[in-house]
């Protein structure tokens, strides 16, 4: 229905006049962080995802099924689709072909012209030509009307006119480009972290196939590495692929769809058998990690049509408990998409959607159609009920704990937890915390910092697993509530009982400091799935890091040099005497080995140390490996490390 109905508005010619440009560019590499973010490694991914979104508006208006990504040696990129090929006749306002004008003016794009795209992803216009504005290189070639079509371009500029170089029976459009190594400080495409976009895009747009092949590396069969996003089901699908860790109670994923108000909504979720709610939701494909309208509208039909049904079946009177809207949410993986033609983006990120009127939309389709199920599959739908009664039960008991949380909580510098060592400083841009595994290792810590911006407390053993853990033993495990009291931060709100608020946050880096060992590593895990699912506002914010201490430290004469991982050994090693004879090699077993002033050295001092930020790529990808690492499945966590452990680290 959807589809069709886009369709319909996208019959008017695809040409030149469709292209509209808005204005100049010169600025963009001046800033290019205004457009892409930063120029880190987000932003070198973000450029493959600006072109690909072009690609996907043209299979959201029903005119391509195919794309192709493609990684090159030299970190170049390719992106081919099979849609209608950019325009390439003369531009009447511009005076130049309209594939210069979408390639070199900010804000040109068909995707400003309502009769050529109902909605687009992307940064609505900007992305193909920012893309060539931050490459050293980019080159298009378009196929369309029998004929290919290339231009080349430096830094933005055209080298050349477009020029007719063949014809053929294809059409698309083919876009090459070498991101510019004076403006980003990293240029190594991550495999993992594109084919992770690229699932999300093909489960989000269903009948599309997306490959991604990556030519810098060879098998010991001759193969280079390749992967096929395909998706049938859509959502339905990428409900069961996140939750696909998780014990389910039910057969099936809940799947609606619908339009109102011109707003395609599709919504597919299901209930488990976890303590945690993973919502994600997208506007035209963006992941809007804030949430917004659309969100609100799901989560107000969602407690609005269970509550009547809980009511009209008599359970939560039955057992005595009042129901608010969290316990409709617990042990709940949904996934929110809709296509709105102007979305407005409003957060910190600009991915909170802003449109009143889409709140609306959600919840009346949402309501009637979850009406519909609960009437239709009443076995399923007691269950549902039975297991937000269980819900509210366990709030009540968590509320107890919370308030003892938020009694701990400083005021005025008190209250804080007695194995915290506080740092003098009372400005949290400067300020540190460590959380370091035992009271050995805390106390070389304590000695080795610097006691100016740098805190520590020292945790006892592991902490509470939380992905496996009830509300109410969370806010009662001593080791959180640490976390939380030093911290500063305060939880919980009337709408939303583990809503953070991090305004009185002490610190802005969190550091997760363990030993370098498997224990260390499972420690580090513990904790991170603890801020995950609790405290994602400090990972979103750039606040969480993960400290790498050295594994070895290698001696020759009077020469000491640290390694930090069987590689940097090595190279030491050689280094130290070619022939890698009389050099003495000292294992760290733990942090608590080093003396205060090696730990300093190596993990504590800014100028030297190694700190891991901690970002969320993808958060459907994250909830799926936390549910997996720490949840009861094992042959899933078992195939995991095996495949990972050689990097001996986690990509959240």
């Amino acid at each position: 229905m959807v589809l069709k109905n886009r369709k319909n508005m996208s019959q008017k010619e695809y040409t030149a006049s469709s292209i509209q440009a808005l204005e100049g560019m010169e600025h963009v590499r001046m800033r290019p962080s205004m457009y892409i973010g930063d120029v880190g490694s987000r932003g070198l991914h973000h450029l493959v995802y600006e072109v690909i979104d072009n690609s996907i508006d043209e299979a959201l208006a029903g005119h391509c099924d195919t794309i192709s990504v493609v990684i090159h040696e030299g970190e170049s990129i390719s992106v081919r689709d099979n849609g209608r090929g950019i325009p390439v006749d003369m531009h009447e306002k511009e005076q130049k072909s309209a594939l210069e004008v979408v390639m070199t003016k900010i804000g040109a794009g068909g995707k400003f012209d309502k009769d050529t795209y109902k909605v687009s992803g992307g940064l609505h216009g900007v992305g193909v030509s920012v893309v060539n504005a931050l490459s050293n290189s980019l080159v298009a070639t378009v196929y369309k009307d029998g004929n290919v079509y290339q231009q080349k371009y430096a830094k933005g500029k055209a080298l050349a006119d477009v020029a007719q170089i063949g014809t053929t029976e294809e059409r698309g459009t083919l876009v090459s480009f070498t991101p510019d190594d004076t403006i980003f400080q990293d240029l190594v495409y991550n495999y993992d972290t594109l084919a992770s976009r690229l699932r999300e895009l093909s489960y989000l747009n269903k009948g599309i196939t997306i490959t991604l092949t990556d030519e810098r590396f060879i098998d010991e069969e001759g193969a280079q590495k390749f992967d096929i996003f395909y998706s049938e089901g859509g959502l339905k699908e990428f409900v069961e692929y996140i939750d696909g860790n998780r014990e389910s109670i039910m057969n099936n994923v809940i799947f609606m769809e619908g339009e109102k108000d011109n707003i395609p909504v599709e919504v597919a979720m299901r209930y488990n058998t976890s303590y945690n709610e993973n919502l994600h939701s997208y506007v035209n494909n963006i992941n809007t990690h804030e949430g917004g309208t659309h969100l609100a509208g799901f989560r107000r039909a969602l407690t609005r049509t269970l509550k009547k049904f809980a009511d009209e079946i008599g359970l939560p009177a039955k057992e005595k408990v009042e129901v608010t809207g969290d316990d409709f949410r617990e042990g709940l993986t949904a996934v929110i998409s809709v296509k709105v033609m102007e979305p407005q983006f409003e957060g910190q990120t600009k991915t909170k959607l802003g449109n009143s009127e889409v709140s609306g939309a959600v919840d009346k389709i949402v309501g009637e159609m979850l009406t519909n199920f609960l009437e239709e599959n009443p076995n399923e739908a007691k269950l549902i009920v039975q297991k937000v009664v269980l819900a509210a039960k366990a709030r009540q008991a968590a509320k107890k704990a919370r308030e003892m949380v938020q009694r701990k909580s400083p005021m005025g510098g008190s209250g804080l937890p007695g194995k915290l060592s506080d740092c003098s400083s009372k400005d949290p841009a400067i300020s540190e915390l460590f959380l370091v595994e035992g009271d050995s290792a805390g106390g070389t810590a304590k000695q080795g910092r610097d006691r100016h911006f740098q805190a520590i407390l020292p945790l006892r053993g592991k902490i509470l697993n939380v992905e496996k853990s009830m509300l109410h033993k969370v806010y009662d495990n001593e080791e959180i509530k640490n976390i939380y009291t030093a911290l500063g931060v305060s939880v919980g709100t009337e709408e939303d009982s583990k809503a953070l608020n991090i305004s009185k946050l002490r610190y802005h880096k969190v550091v997760i400091m363990t030993d370098a060992d498997i224990d260390g590593a499972h420690i580090s895990t513990l904790i991170l799935t603890f801020f995950f699912r609790y405290m994602k506002e400090l990972i979103e914010n750039g606040y969480i890091y993960i400290a790498q201490p050295p594994l070895y430290l290698l001696k020759k004469g009077s020469k000491k040099i640290y390694a930090y991982n069987e590689k940097e050994r090595e190279e030491i090693t050689l280094q130290l005497a070619p022939d890698g004879k009389g050099v003495e090699v000292q294992r760290y077993k733990g942090l608590g080995e080093m003396n205060p002033e090696q730990l300093w050295d190596t993990t504590l001092n800014p100028e030297f140390r190694i700190l891991k930020q901690v970002t969320i790529e993808s958060l459907a990808d994250a909830d799926n490996v936390f549910s997996m690492l720490m949840g009861d499945e094992v042959p899933p966590r078992r195939e995991f490390i095996e495949k990972n452990a050689i990097y001996a680290k986690i990509d959240v």
